[in-house]
């Protein structure tokens, strides 16, 4: 160590000692001032940098308001959550390393000049001080007389004990001095050391965080491209577009007649009309307020914004009159009269009224029509296959919204909190795995992806009947005793309202994605397990053998709708078809009126017209209400049908979660299948052992359309065959599982599909004779070719598939799925 101030020098208290003390003093107080500086410097630098983060942090809140009001954007939601997320990161990474500065750069240099340069002074000023001291004693020895002895004597006393106080004192402030500069040496340059490993560290976090970032900012960017190709098509689409709307106005403007720029018609919503109109109020002034009319469910309703819930004006059309007013000093105006009020309305011309006169008498015709039909079908409402066209009228409810699903949902136990974070009065759910969640888990669970969650509102969505009974099988508290079975073994806790987004999003991804909380079942609970299933599964089989036998395909006994008196002579009738002669003739109709489209079509490739041959082919299906025992075609050979009550239970080689969902699909227990999924089975697993099945062909065997719907939920294969060709829609045909058949057709199954004896659902469904599955088979069919015939030749109006009897077609497949639902 190199030493500053010689102590040798400071005995001598030489002139070099002198020096060397100036010389120190003047470098230790340059030094007080630099480190001064420095220090406030890196409180100003820390300042600013709480204040860059604050910024930053309402930057990054931005971001995520933006990625939660871009929702209905996947792909910009998911980039901007990631985004904000990653730019979150860099923001705690610049906390640590302001923190780091302060403890490195602030703390540490402060302490160096508050106590070790204050030591100094404090030591300079005792030196200062003795060394004046010193001074004058020597002063004083010197002035002493010789002939006063006693003067003498004090004097040098005094200037002896001087030079010791001084040499003690001298010398621990020259150990002082090279001990302060020695220790100025390794304090400043470890507060700088320090301080720079902490932007190393910083600088190496932000590296590895947009690495892990770099491959979606490249897929995002070849994204992007094609968007910006996209968005200049679209472009110039909507300019073809506006280009014509407006030629069509011109046109409609130059011949007057704007009528059809005035209301609108959307039949798959049920509306036959929809407008704005005047409407005189009834109160003292009768005054005229516009307002937005509309013809839905043969009601007329009104509203004035569109958030506002419709205003009914006539609860029942059948119940109405609708006339055109002359006699009052307005121009076109006509009334609406029911039996307990009658509400007048303006339109904006005579076109425009007598539309509106005709829409509403045609809504009336209608009324009575579809009011007449329901009368008709009350004698089949107790078949549990019997389905309704009816569209209008006092309809049966299938579809849920809103409150509805809501409160069926909150019913379960467990649902009325959220599954994941406990906030009570969730809205929201996820659909495949059966639970509900507050909003800020629904989006934590959309950006996890459908494979994982697919989540839907309890208010805002329509909730078919299959996927509200699902949610009712499973629910919170089955769901979290499977995904959270270790979480307090583990010590994990779990989130409440009111936490952060990023403790409450690792929670769920630790939940449901690496499924951390999740027991693995020992070998001899998974034979348990399986040894239960098989033994439920042989309950239910034992339990259907008691239900009323079908009839054999050959020789069905079959009955006239108007013959009551056969089923009561004790013939064992067959169940009544859903389509009765009239309806077929109304869905026909549908169909007959392609012949202008197929006319097209045969000009062009020669191919003749079949509508005619397709309504022949449906009127040969033995139905209950159009054939007799003399039409019946030859007995068929009989199908290779599964058996259900004798079904092979062998000792499986090896256990599996896919092997539990296999027969927990059949043995139609969702919890355990849920049970199977969160263990790590393949929905699509295959069992070799078993002609290559797959769960969802034994949820078909299980006669469970829940169960069905659960596995497509969670990405089953509708279209997956067996080692025989058969997919679960051959399955539910050979079963006359009717319910089943229609949810696999709207899910996309293809009924193209042969089986190695070369057999469609089509033929397999002829060969049974069931005439509901082969109506229903046909008709998809036929829709099919007509949309397809549409999309080639482009014919609009009355052509469209979106019509109304269209609709009668998807309703009455619901209404099959509904009552298949309400067996036990």
């Amino acid at each position: 160590m190199k030493v500053m101030v010689d102590f040798e020098e400071c005995l001598k208290d030489s002139p070099r000692f002198r020096a060397a003390i100036e010389e120190v003093e003047g470098d230790v107080g340059e030094l007080e001032i630099k480190l001064d500086k420095l220090v406030k410097l890196c409180i100003g630098m820390l300042d600013a940098g709480k204040v860059y983060n604050t910024a930053n942090k309402q930057f990054v809140n931005g971001i995520r308001e933006l990625a939660q009001q871009s929702t209905k954007d996947e792909v910009i939601e998911s980039s901007l959550t990631k985004f904000a997320e990653s730019l979150q990161e860099m923001i705690n990474y610049h906390t640590i390393l302001f923190d780091q500065a302060q403890r490195s750069i602030r703390s540490q240099l402060q302490t160096f000049v508050k106590e070790d340069l204050r030591k100094f002074k404090d030591a300079k000023k005792q030196f200062d001080k003795v060394s004046e001291e010193k001074e004058a004693a020597l002063v004083k020895n010197a002035q002493a007389p010789r002939n006063k002895q006693h003067e003498v004597e004090e004097a040098t006393n005094i200037l002896t004990a001087t030079r010791k106080c001084f040499r003690h004192i001298a010398l621990d402030y020259v150990l002082q001095i090279n001990v302060l500069q020695s220790k100025r040496r390794f304090e400043i340059l470890r507060s700088m050391l320090s301080f720079m490993y902490a932007h190393l560290t910083f600088f190496h976090q932000g590296y590895d965080l947009f690495s892990e970032l770099q491959p979606l900012m490249n897929e995002l960017g070849g994204q992007l491209d094609q968007l910006v190709v996209d968005a200049a098509k679209e472009k110039r689409d909507m300019e073809q577009k506006h280009s014509t709307i407006q030629q069509k106005a011109a046109l409609q403007d130059f011949s007057n007649d704007d009528t059809k720029l005035e209301y609108n018609v959307d039949t798959d919503n049920g509306i036959a009309m929809e407008g704005y109109l005047f409407k005189r109020a009834s109160n003292a002034f009768k005054t005229w307020n516009r307002r937005w009319f509309s013809i839905q469910n043969n009601q007329l309703v009104y509203q004035k914004k569109f958030k506002d819930n419709p205003t009914v004006v006539v609860e029942d059309l059948r119940l109405c009159t609708v006339k055109q007013c002359e006699d009052i000093e307005r121009r076109f105006c006509f009334e609406v009269v029911s039996p307990t009020k009658s509400c007048m309305m303006q339109a904006d011309s005579e076109k425009l009224r007598q539309a509106w006169i005709k829409a509403v008498q045609s809504s009336i015709a209608t009324a009575f029509r579809e009011k007449g039909e329901d009368a008709q079908k009350l004698d089949r409402k107790s078949s549990t296959s019997t389905g309704s066209l009816d569209s209008g009228g006092e309809p049966k409810e299938r579809s849920l919204k809103g409150e509805s699903a809501l409160q069926r949902v909150q019913a379960i136990p467990g649902n009325a909190c959220c599954c994941d974070c406990g906030q009570a009065d969730p809205r929201w759910a996820s659909i495949n795995l059966g639970i509900t969640l507050c909003i800020e888990c629904s989006g934590i669970h959309r950006s996890l992806g459908v494979h994982f969650s697919k989540v839907r509102s309890l208010t805002l969505d329509t909730w078919e009947p299959e996927l509200l009974k699902l949610m009712c099988e499973l629910g919170n508290g089955v769901i979290n005793q499977i995904y959270e079975a270790r979480r307090e073994e583990l010590g994990a806790r779990k989130p409440q309202p009111g936490d952060s987004r990023q403790e409450i999003e690792a929670y769920i991804r630790a939940k449901y994605v690496d499924k951390r909380f999740v027991r693995k079942p020992s070998p001899a609970e998974q034979r348990s397990k399986f040894m239960a299933l098989t033994k439920q599964e042989r309950r239910l089989s034992s339990s259907s053998e008691h239900l009323p036998p079908r009839p054999p395909p050959p020789t069905p006994k079959l009955r006239p709708a108007s013959n009551a008196s056969a089923a009561a002579g004790g013939e064992e009738a067959r169940r009544d078809s859903l389509f009765c002669p009239d309806e077929l003739d109304s869905l026909f109709s549908y169909f007959d009126t392609s012949s202008k489209l197929r006319s097209i079509r045969s000009a062009d490739s020669g191919i003749q017209n079949s509508a005619d041959g397709s309504r022949e082919m449906l009127a040969s299906t033995p139905s209950n209400n159009s054939l007799s025992e003399a039409d019946l075609p030859e007995p068929p050979v009989p199908l290779s049908l599964p058996r259900r009550d004798s079904p092979v239970f062998t000792e499986p080689r090896e256990y599996s979660p896919g092997l539990q969902l296999y027969w927990a699909s059949c043995a139609r227990s969702l919890p355990d299948m849920a049970e199977a999924l969160a263990h790590g089975a393949d929905v699509n697993w295959v069992n070799t052992e078993d002609d290559n099945r797959t769960p969802l062909i034994q949820a078909v065997q299980g006669g469970s359309l829940v169960t069905c719907e659960f596995l497509l939920q969670n990405a089953a294969n509708v279209n997956q065959q067996d080692i025989r060709g058969r997919g679960p829609l051959h399955h539910a045909t050979i079963l006359g599982h009717t319910g089943q058949v229609c949810l696999f057709l709207k899910r996309g199954a293809s009924q193209n599909a042969v089986d190695v004896d070369n057999k469609s659902p089509l033929s397999i469904a002829v060969d049974a004779a069931n005439a509901d599955i082969v109506t229903l088979l046909r008709l998809a069919k036929m829709n099919e070719e007509m949309r397809e015939a549409e999309g080639a030749y482009g014919q609009p109006g009355q052509y469209s598939s979106n019509s109304h009897t269209e609709m009668q077609y998807r309703k009455c497949m619901q209404e099959f799925i509904s009552l298949q639902l309400e067996e036990p």
